[in-house]
């Protein structure tokens, strides 16, 4: 134990068994070692250690990296209440007293703190590398499908005709919103904690600005007090991990729909379906389903560690050791399903003719026979209430609105002024798209240039 001086007992070892986080903030050993070997080359710096001592545990402590990595030494959770103090111990049986130095001007908690925003750090860009990636093969689908004319939908009813490689845009743009907030997170872990102590500092001239250089932190924490129980960044990170989540869960559910028989316009790649122990007709697309399902969990980790977070009086108080089982888990589950998500789509075969008849003439094409009365001087309301009733006739007579005479239309639509034979035109699904003129629509070279963008963007 570091702190066991004034007790007469050790801890029960029920007590210790509950207490511990060894089994999860093991995944701290690097940034641990990297912050003890900052924080002792900073200790001889200011002549607390000499260069032989500190050079003798900055030796061991790479022993140790060594050995973790190579899987050679797995500290015990029976006697170690945390990973700190393991390496700790196995440091001095490796170097011998020299060991005890090394917690100098030094707590728990700056040293927790510190591994925390390291670790927060490198697995902020990792995630935004995989998002990236995935934006990329996104795009990649995309580019081959500007021409596949899908539903676009609203209340999940049939809305307008856009293109698949739009549809998937939008998920480049919200991914690009993840990244993002990822961003925020990275920039507000990169300030370091080290040197402020359990909440107030130190006595010893401890050299703040070189441990944070050392350890590439952008500047140092103002507060000692705030330092030690900053845990924003985690709740951010969290929060990142569940909006991210968000949309890859959106993304699963409209896989898994267009995955069905009722949809019938993407296959996935056997390696990335299922089947069923009793029907052997069945291919489920049961790792979207998971994605979906995985999604709670994290929304859960992020307003767990809130609610732990809500009464907690400054500074340190040890529901702290609570921050990082569910910001392991949850960024762990989310770059996994961003990697399961890009694979999806690596081997996904899409049907592009599925809709091209089924929309052609389709009252998706409604708002386009509205937009062109309005052209010809009628005010959009009446224009949307004529309309309206060339639906109703459609629907009479069971029919597609191209299949309505140019008389049926006529009659609806008397007080139009020059209608003729282009209203019917409007109908003809090949040219929807292109009739589109705003930006950000889906005409198909407006398509093509966000593609380009977007690429260009994503490799620099």
């Amino acid at each position: 134990m570091l702190w066991g001086g004034r007790f007469s007992k050790s801890l029960n070892q029920k007590a210790l068994e509950f207490s511990s986080s060894l089994s999860f903030d093991v995944a701290l050993c690097e940034e641990d070692i990297e912050v003890s070997i900052a924080h002792s080359a900073m200790l001889a710096e200011i002549g607390i250690l000499t260069n032989e001592e500190a050079q003798k545990i900055h030796s061991g402590l790479e022993i140790i990296r060594d050995e973790f990595l190579n899987e050679t030494w797995k500290p015990d959770p029976a006697r170690f209440e945390d990973i700190h103090s393991a390496i700790e111990s196995h440091l001095k049986e490796l170097i011998g007293e020299t060991a005890d130095k090394l917690h100098t001007g030094r707590s728990r908690n700056d040293q927790v703190a510190a591994d925390l925003r390291l670790w927060t750090k490198k697995n902020s860009l990792q995630l935004k590398n995989t998002i990236t990636e995935l934006q990329q093969q996104l795009l990649k689908t995309a580019e081959e499908h500007t021409g596949t004319i899908i539903p676009g939908y609203t209340h999940l009813q049939r809305a307008q005709p856009i293109s698949f490689a739009f549809h998937l845009l939008a998920y480049v743009e919200m991914l690009e919103r993840d990244k993002q907030r990822i961003q925020f997170v990275l920039d507000e872990a990169d300030v370091s904690p080290l040197g402020c102590g359990a909440l107030a500092g130190s006595t010893l001239p401890l050299d703040r600005n070189f441990t944070a250089q050392k350890l590439g932190f952008a500047k140092n924490s103002a507060n000692a007090l705030d330092a030690i129980s900053d845990r924003d960044f985690v709740l951010d990170f969290l929060n990142a991990c569940s909006v991210g989540m968000m949309h890859l869960s959106r993304l699963s559910e409209e896989i898994i729909l267009w995955t069905s028989q009722e949809w019938k316009f993407v296959r996935l790649s056997d390696d990335v379906t299922t089947g069923s122990s009793l029907m052997p007709q069945k291919k489920n697309s049961d790792l979207a389903e998971l994605i979906r399902g995985k999604s709670g969990r994290v929304f859960g980790n992020a307003f767990g560690f809130l609610s732990t977070m809500k009464s907690l009086p400054l500074s340190y108080n040890r529901d702290f050791q609570e921050d990082k089982e569910p910001l392991f888990d949850s960024v762990y589950t989310y770059f996994t399903s961003l990697e399961v998500m890009q694979l999806m789509f690596i081997g996904m075969e899409i049907n592009s003719e599925r809709y091209t008849e089924e929309l052609n003439g389709d009252f998706s094409l409604a708002t386009d026979l509205a937009d062109w009365l309005v052209l010809k001087g009628i005010p959009f309301r009446q224009a949307h209430h004529l309309v309206g009733e060339v639906v109703k006739l459609a629907e009479t007579k069971k029919c597609k609105l191209n299949q309505l005479t140019l008389d049926e239309l006529k009659k609806i639509v008397s007080i139009a002024i020059g209608i003729d034979e282009t209203a019917l035109k409007l109908f003809d699904i090949s040219s929807a798209l292109s009739r589109k003129k705003t930006f950000g629509s889906p005409n198909p070279e407006l398509v093509k240039e966000q593609i380009l963008l977007w690429k260009k963007k994503l490799t620099r």
